[in-house]
């Protein structure tokens, strides 16, 4: 009986959550609009945050961080437990994450020219763009010697690879951290929150959630 009454509270939009009828209502609403706009409107529909972009290189910029950092610490502990399959999956992942780097100093090069910046951030824009490069070179240098290795790099010579692979992931980070400090100090590229300065949101606190 409990069981037949929550059913019949849900489906006729019960307890706040808007029930099946409101989630058919919603799938209707998302067909509708489907249908009713051309795909460059579904897009800035779909993907307000894409589409108030200034440039492409904030969006393609985490690939080769997660692939090339991911690569170094999975081929190192390949290494290390002697387990030829996980640095098989390594070289895919340098392999994706070279690719990506391509793409991210591509875009990078692009954004430079169009936003605006002063002297101090320009001079972090060079950092940020010798360190893409020096990422990009060295990801390139690792990519060859992997594919001329057929996937495998063994013996002595490993352990230079790994140590450029660190490397690389040092340079990464050290990129991605000036990428971070223009965008999160500096606002390159980014519109100012409007933050309404009411009264009652200057008075606001965490206290008022004790109660």
């Amino acid at each position: 009986m409990n069981a037949l009454y929550f059913l019949s509270f849900q489906v006729h939009g019960g307890s706040g959550s808007g029930g099946i009828v409101a989630m058919l209502d919603g799938v209707l609403s998302f067909i509708e609009m489907l249908v009713d706009n051309s795909f460059a409107d579904i897009f800035i529909i779909m993907m307000p945050g894409i589409t108030a972009m200034s440039n492409i290189h904030p969006l393609v910029v985490h690939f080769p961080i997660a692939f090339l950092i991911s690569f170094f610490v999975i081929d190192l502990i390949g290494t290390l437990f002697r387990q030829p399959h996980w640095r098989t999956v390594a070289s895919g992942l340098l392999y994706l994450g070279t690719i990506g780097v391509i793409c991210a100093v591509i875009a990078g090069f692009l954004a430079a020219d169009a936003v605006a910046h002063d002297e101090t951030i320009h001079a972090i824009i060079e950092k940020h763009e010798m360190l893409g490069i020096a990422s990009l070179s060295l990801a390139l240098i690792l990519s060859i010697w992997r594919l001329l290795a057929k996937g495998m790099v063994r013996g002595v010579v490993n352990v230079l690879h790994v140590f450029l692979s660190a490397t690389l992931s040092v340079l990464i980070m050290l990129g991605a951290d000036l990428g971070g400090l223009m965008v999160y100090k500096h606002g390159v590229s980014v519109d100012a929150v409007k933050i309404n300065q009411t009264p009652a949101f200057q008075e606001h606190s965490h206290h008022d959630h004790t109660h």
